[in-house]
């Protein structure tokens, strides 16, 4: 009797071993996936001196995508007041080539940030 149970529980561990294995595994690929994904950055670039920001930040982009029409239809927004920069739907791999470029300082994810509302009630 004591035999069978020892051989249960072993099989049992066994069973959820696999199963967690198959379950990181999953996560894994998930994250593999969606890491190839492009998403919003911001890229933060040293103020241009002979040209316009804009057209700067389309000649930066054109430069690892290839031409000026997918640097314009990746440009999202231009900052030309309080920084020099530009945010950009790129690639990770895209994200690495750009930050290499002369001019880049920091390139980041964007992220949307919720201000909290408190209860709506004035003190």
């Amino acid at each position: 009797m004591n035999g069978k149970v020892s051989l249960v529980l072993f099989l049992l561990t066994i069973a959820l071993c696999c199963l967690i294995e198959m379950a990181e595994s999953a996560d894994v690929t998930k994250s593999s996936l969606s890491s190839s994904a492009a998403a919003v950055h911001i890229i933060y670039t040293e103020k241009p001196q002979d040209e316009q920001p804009e057209a700067y930040y389309l000649r930066t982009l054109a430069s690892i995508l290839g031409s000026e029409e997918a640097a314009k239809d990746a440009l999202i927004y231009s900052y030309k007041t309080a920084t020099s920069g530009f945010s950009a739907k790129l690639t990770p791999e895209q994200v690495a080539e750009i930050s290499k470029q002369p001019g880049v300082l920091q390139v980041i994810p964007s992220r949307t940030l919720q201000l909290d509302s408190g209860t709506g009630k004035l003190h």
